[in-house]
């Protein structure tokens, strides 16, 4: 069930908006992310870039809000309308109020350099992960897009090993090599992020999927970059069940096939030895 929101911003009296000081933009995209999020949001701050946060709440039913705005200096914001998978939803809200600016405010529009990702659940999170991401996009490095990748617990990222992969490697074998295809620690210039999102981006858990092979197909330049290890919550739901995540591969195995469709790689499936 879909609700719409007309005014998709929170106006608590403790949170304060970004300040237009910095050219790097994290965006947060939470769902009852109370046992993680002050630490994140926490490590965040204390980047070297000293990033404005936005933080895109998917209609939380625990203290996920109250507790980032307890953070301070955070500009927390509702997912545009309510649908479950809704991640891309919450991805592209987050993106428009970076690109865009606060238009409820006076404050001035924001001109970020780069838009960076974190999910919202990591618990070993630190403020070089904000800086190594940043850093090749920010300074220099020639590169548009990079992407985290990291060691994770053997029975964790089924659909990557299991979906994303396998299928990348036939329809898109120039992304074969690409460790984290469904990374949600991604940096992008400003100017790729505005592109990527004219060209319809989907609602759900295909969005990690469907950016990198925008990205790819545009010709941008990525780099991923290594973070050491992963530690998730959102593990601890799945890693005796990965049943879990059939939702999640249906998405994603969709999402590349309507990728290849688009990119007329589709035939490429008649090649294919079974």
């Amino acid at each position: 069930m879909e609700n719409s929101s007309k005014n998709n911003t929170y106006n608590h009296k403790n949170n304060s908006s970004p300040h237009n000081s910095s050219e790097l933009a994290v965006i947060v995209c939470t769902k009852n992310s109370g046992r993680t999020i002050k630490n994140l949001l926490l490590n965040i701050k204390q980047s070297s870039f000293k990033p404005d946060i936005i933080l895109v709440d998917g209609f939380s039913t625990d203290d996920t809000v109250k507790i980032s705005n307890n953070v301070g200096g955070v500009k927390i914001i509702q997912q545009s309308f309510k649908k479950f998978p809704g991640k891309g939803i919450a991805m592209k809200t987050g993106l428009i109020e970076a690109i865009n600016g606060n238009t409820n405010s006076n404050d001035l529009v924001n001109t970020y350099k780069a838009i960076l990702f974190l999910d919202a659940d990591i618990k070993n999170i630190t403020p070089e992960w904000v800086d190594d991401l940043a850093k090749p996009i920010l300074e220099g490095g020639g590169f548009d897009m990079t992407r985290g990748f990291y060691q994770r617990h053997p029975r964790d990222a089924a659909v990557t090993k299991l979906i994303a992969k396998p299928m990348l490697r036939i329809f898109f074998p120039e992304l074969s090599h690409i460790e984290q295809p469904l990374s949600g620690e991604v940096c992008s210039n400003i100017s790729l992020w505005k592109k990527m999102l004219k060209n319809g981006p989907p609602d759900g858990w295909g969005i990690d999927v469907w950016f990198l092979i925008e990205a790819v197909v545009s010709g941008s330049r990525i780099k991923e970059v290594y973070l050491g290890n992963k530690d998730h919550s959102s593990f601890d739901d799945y890693k005796d069940d990965v049943g879990i995540l059939s939702k999640m591969a249906e998405q994603v195995s969709f999402t590349i096939i309507k990728e290849a469709v688009k990119h007329k790689r589709f035939e490429i499936y008649k090649d294919v030895e079974i």
